[in-house]
């Protein structure tokens, strides 16, 4: 089921000079350089949880309907689902009616009756949902801790710039691993 980003957030968890503040700095020469660890920080917290922080939208591909009519996401909150899209054999779009999907956003799963699903008619790619995901809009909208976790994940890489390429870079910090564990997805 590969995901593909159509759409990132609008804002960021915090904004550039929250960030300066925290991380006491007191000139705008590394602006750039805060904002994108701002940027990778947050991404960095979303692949750990397999939650998006704020709202953005994804396509999600299909191959054919699960049996079920259930389809179970890696990524969360489901917010809204946006467009169901069928490929027919010749590789023309029909879309599906919304009204025929029902939306577990808790749970993160899109359902519908098996029966009342088109089959695809290619083999590979022949369906699309277009969803939206995350919290909300506004960075209050974030869980405190996610928030947090992001803050200061920008503040470890800000103050160890030069230690990057070492292969414990991938790690995420001890205190940000706690901060970060209730919010995991588990896959079982």
């Amino acid at each position: 089921m590969p995901m593909l980003l159509l759409a990132g957030p609008a804002a960021e968890p915090w904004t550039v000079a929250d960030l300066k503040s925290f991380l006491r700095v007191e000139h705008d020469a590394d602006d750039a350089v805060i904002a994108s660890l701002l940027t990778a920080a947050r991404a960095q917290i979303e692949a750990a949880t397999g939650k998006m922080l704020l709202a953005q939208r994804w396509r999600l591909v299909l191959d054919a309907w699960p049996r079920d009519g259930r389809i179970v996401l890696r990524a969360r909150p489901l917010r809204a689902l946006i467009a169901v899209r069928s490929y027919d054999e010749r590789g023309y779009a029909h879309g599906l009616d919304l009204d025929s999907f029902v939306l577990d956003l808790a749970g993160g799963v899109i359902a519908s009756p098996p029966w009342a699903l088109p089959e695809p008619g290619r083999a590979i790619a022949g369906i699309e949902l277009d969803l939206e995901l995350g919290y909300g809009t506004a960075p209050d909208d974030v869980p405190a801790p996610l928030r947090h976790a992001v803050r200061t994940l920008v503040a470890q890489w800000y103050d160890n710039r030069g230690g990057a390429a070492d292969a414990s870079a991938a790690v995420l910090p001890g205190g940000v691993a706690a901060m970060i564990a209730p919010y995991r997805t588990v896959a079982l």
